[in-house]
C-alpha cells in the first residue's frame, strides 16, 4: 500500500464518524417513520398507478400489458376525454380567479376593521373544518327545486333556475359550493401577511399624500406577494383535482357538464372497473398540476417581490 493510500485511511475514518456522530443517528431514527410512511403510502402508489397505466386491468383480472393503448385511447379515441379536460380547466380557471380575488378582498377588509379581526377570521374559517361531503350534501338541499335558495327568491316574487339539472348553471354551483368550503383558508393567510406589513411603510406613504388605494397596490400588494404565489399555487392544485362536490351533487352531470378529471378518474376505475385507463387519467392530472406549477414559477419573477 502506497503512503498516500495510507494518509487517506484517517480521513476517511473521519467522515465516516462524522456523518454516523450521535446527533446524525438521532435525525435518522426520527425521520425513518415519516420515510417510511411516505415510501409506503406516496412513492410505491404513484409508481404503482405508473405502471399500472400501461396496463389492461379489469380490477376483478389479473393485469395484461397494453403498451401505450391507455393513453392513445385517450387522446384520439375516448371524445369524452376532451369534455373532461376542457371542464377541469374551466373550474379551474374560474375557482383560481374567484377564491384570489374574494379572500384578498375579504382580507383587506378585515385588516382594516379595528374590533372584531379575530372573531370574523373564525367566521370564515370554519367552513374549512366542514367535510366536504357533508356541505356538499347540505347545498344540494339548498338548491333543490323548492329548497332554501328557490323558496327565499320566491318570496320576492323572483324565480331561480334548477342550478343542477343545467348545463349552464349546473358548473357554477359547483364553483360557489367549492368557494364557501375553502375561500376562508386563504383569508386568513392574506390577513396575516397584511398584518405583518411594516407600518411605517404606510405611515411614510400616507405622508407623502398616498391614498388608500395607492397604498394598497403600491405597498400591501407587492409586500405580501409571495403570500399571494404560495395561495395561487396551493389553490391551482387543489382545483385540478375536485372530486368531492362533483360526485355527492351532480354526479358529473347534467350530462358531462360538470365531469372533471377527477371524477372520470373514480367512475372509469371503481364503476367501469377499467383501473388502467384510470391510471392513464391519473397521469394526464399529475402532468397538467406539474407543469402548471412550472409555469407559476417561472412567471412569478415577473410579479412576486421578496423584501431582502
Amino acid at each position: 500500500m502506497s503512503e498516500s493510500a495510507v494518509a487517506e485511511i484517517p480521513i476517511q475514518l473521519s467522515q465516516s464518524r462524522r456523518f454516523l456522530r450521535p446527533d446524525t443517528q438521532t435525525a435518522i431514527l426520527f425521520l425513518l417513520p415519516s420515510f417510511l410512511g411516505f415510501m409506503a403510502f406516496m412513492a410505491l402508489p404513484i409508481l404503482a398507478s405508473l405502471a399500472l397505466s400501461f396496463t389492461n386491468w379489469q380490477l376483478i383480472s389479473t393485469p395484461s400489458f397494453a403498451g401505450f393503448q391507455n393513453y392513445v385511447r385517450l387522446f384520439t379515441v375516448d371524445p369524452a376525454f376532451y369534455t373532461v379536460l376542457r371542464n377541469t380547466l374551466f373550474f379551474a380557471v374560474e375557482y383560481l380567479t374567484l377564491n384570489i380575488i374574494v379572500s384578498l378582498t375579504l382580507a383587506v377588509w378585515i385588516s382594516s376593521l379595528r374590533h372584531g379581526k379575530a372573531l370574523f377570521r373564525v367566521i370564515f374559517f370554519l367552513p374549512t373544518f366542514t367535510p366536504t361531503i357533508a356541505a356538499s350534501v347540505v347545498w344540494l338541499l339548498i338548491f333543490t327545486p323548492d329548497g332554501l335558495a328557490d323558496s327565499l327568491i320566491r318570496s320576492f316574487g323572483l324565480g331561480l333556475p334548477n342550478f343542477l339539472l343545467s348545463t349552464t348553471w349546473a358548473m357554477q354551483a359547483i364553483v360557489l359550493v367549492t368557494l364557501w368550503a375553502n375561500v376562508g383558508y386563504n383569508v386568513v393567510m392574506f390577513n396575516a401577511a397584511l398584518d405583518l406589513v411594516p407600518k411605517h411603510y404606510l405611515e411614510a406613504a400616507t405622508i407623502d399624500g398616498a391614498n388608500a388605494w395607492q397604498r394598497f397596490w403600491r405597498i400591501r400588494l407587492p409586500l405580501i406577494s409571495p403570500t399571494i404565489f404560495f395561495a395561487t399555487v396551493m389553490t391551482a392544485i387543489t382545483s385540478l383535482q375536485v372530486f368531492d362536490e362533483i360526485y355527492a351533487m351532480t354526479r358529473g352531470g347534467p350530462g358531462s357538464a360538470t365531469a372533471t378529471l377527477g371524477f372520470a378518474i373514480y367512475q372509469k376505475g371503481f364503476a367501469n372497473f377499467q383501473m388502467g385507463y384510470a391510471s392513464a387519467l391519473a397521469w394526464v392530472m399529475f402532468i397538467m398540476i406539474m407543469a402548471l406549477t412550472i409555469l407559476q414559477f417561472h412567471l412569478q419573477r415577473k410579479w412576486v417581490h421578496y423584501d431582502d
